[in-house]
């Protein structure tokens, strides 16, 4: 399985230099992919540009591959969209995994001038400029055309995903042929469902099912039973997950209940790309955090 995650360490304030720490300790435990979201406006929670942030964690690594969970296609320009995810794609050595989706707060919306029911229009018209841009095709522009410099490495572009959750979201996610990140706040029972959502819709387009199956889970690895108490506590406490069971969507354990749960994971949902996420659990150290999410990539890298 293909291990990836996010930062430990995430926020507004976080520099390039903590970024690129993390995400080299990352590759030499193994890691195969280092995820960033995005977010406006949230203050020290905002991320505004995913694509600057790993264009400085590229420089510090070699082989990790960078991902965004969720790249806002509606708010942006579809061709400054395509140079900008061409030039990292080329900065990296080919290693962009470009999780794409539509985002869903007003506010933001409303800041980029967006009207919430254009937001899957815009984001499956841009996402086709894009891929022809990648492509190297003309694409229209005023009243002449323009070709793409530089195009990505990875051709005819790099991995697409959709980050989807609603119905329609899915629907459009199957019928384009793209794999649907499974957002970490989704029970089994939802998980179970929305996956079959997907590939209904991927067999009722004509589009064969993608290979990968990638989701996003909390996770946290400990021998000390005390700490696992405290982090099921607080994790139970999460609004997000308010009335739901916490093994029911996040994994938290000893590290052979975490290799049982993730190999459960494969075996239930024939899930390929597994993204270590949320790892900021109030209340937790660095340095715990930091280990388990070492031990995770020994126990599943």
């Amino acid at each position: 399985m293909h291990l990836g995650l996010t930062p430990w360490r995430l926020s507004s304030r976080v520099d390039a230099h903590e970024l690129a720490r993390q995400a080299a300790l990352a590759e030499g435990w193994g890691y195969q992919s280092f995820w960033l979201p995005e977010s406006h406006f949230t203050g020290d929670a905002a991320i505004p540009d995913p694509l600057l942030s790993l264009a400085a964690v590229a420089a510090q690594t070699h082989r990790i591959q960078l991902g965004t969970t969720s790249y806002l296609l509606p708010l942006r320009h579809a061709l400054q969209a395509a140079e900008q995810v061409a030039v990292l794609d080329r900065l990296s050595g080919g290693r962009v995994i470009l999780g794409v989706g539509r985002g869903h707060q007003a506010a933001t919306f409303d800041a980029f001038d967006v009207a919430p029911q254009e937001k899957r229009r815009l984001f499956e018209a841009r996402l086709a400029t894009m891929k022809r841009a990648w492509r190297g095709e003309p694409v229209p522009a005023g009243k002449s055309s323009v070709r793409l410099a530089p195009l990505p490495v990875q051709q005819p572009h790099p991995p697409l995903w959709v980050a989807a959750f609603g119905p329609k979201a899915l629907a459009q996610a199957g019928r384009l042929g793209l794999p649907y990140l499974a957002s970490p706040m989704e029970t089994m029972a939802r998980l179970g469902e929305n996956l079959r959502r997907h590939a209904e819709a991927c067999d009722q387009a004509g589009r064969p099912r993608p290979a990968a199956v990638p989701i996003m889970r909390t996770m946290f690895v400990s021998e000390d039973e005390r700490l696992l108490a405290n982090v099921r506590e607080r994790l139970a406490g999460d609004r997000a997950a308010a009335g739901t069971a916490v093994d029911d969507w996040a994994v938290v354990g000893s590290p052979s209940e975490v290799k049982e749960r993730v190999a459960a994971y494969a075996a239930t949902f024939g899930v390929t790309h597994l993204i270590v996420t949320r790892l900021r659990i109030g209340g937790v150290d660095n340095a715990a955090l930091e280990t388990s999410v070492r031990l995770a990539a020994e126990l599943l890298g």
